[in-house]
């Protein structure tokens, strides 16, 4: 979120935000003259995030069911900031997903994507491998009580290209 820039008042889109977790940072961020829109190709999911968000008291939020590919709701430089989360990887046609982030981008407005892939240094890959399908899903349920979500993550990383 710091390394985003946004600030007060901008416009935020955050594209496959599903459950809201950073829609509802942005929320805060950009304050009560700010817009986030969360963004979700799946209703269910855009369903959890409307109600988590409105029980948060975001009220500076809307939600829009978008194919990350079109943004066809969206109208050319509309956003200062766009987002997407760990859904990159669950996008079909990834070069027209990122031409539509960026043409809903404002001039000089940034595009953050967060992501996992596979390490490319193949020592540390072992590693990597273990921690993901060990430690993340019994750290999920933990915390979060859904060790299935960080095995999808675990083999969404495997299955995501890597850094090359």
């Amino acid at each position: 979120i710091n390394m985003s820039g946004v600030r007060r008042g901008q416009h935020v889109l955050d594209i496959a935000g599903g459950t809201g977790d950073l829609a509802k940072v942005f929320s805060r961020e950009v304050g009560p003259q700010g817009h986030v829109v969360l963004s979700d190709i799946n209703e269910s999911m855009l369903n959890v995030g409307r109600d988590r968000l409105i029980d948060a008291g975001c009220t500076n939020v809307d939600f829009v069911l978008a194919n990350a590919e079109t943004l066809e709701p969206f109208a050319d430089n509309s956003f200062d900031l766009v987002t997407i989360s760990f859904g990159l990887r669950n996008v079909t046609d990834k070069d027209a997903a990122l031409a539509s982030m960026f043409r809903v981008l404002k001039p000089g407005g940034r595009l953050l994507i967060l992501e996992f892939s596979k390490p490319v240094f193949e020592p540390f890959s072992k590693l990597y491998d273990l921690y993901s399908f060990t430690a993340l899903p019994i750290m999920g349920k933990l915390v979060a009580n859904d060790s299935e979500s960080y095995k999808y993550l675990a083999e969404s990383i495997r299955m995501h290209p890597d850094q090359r």
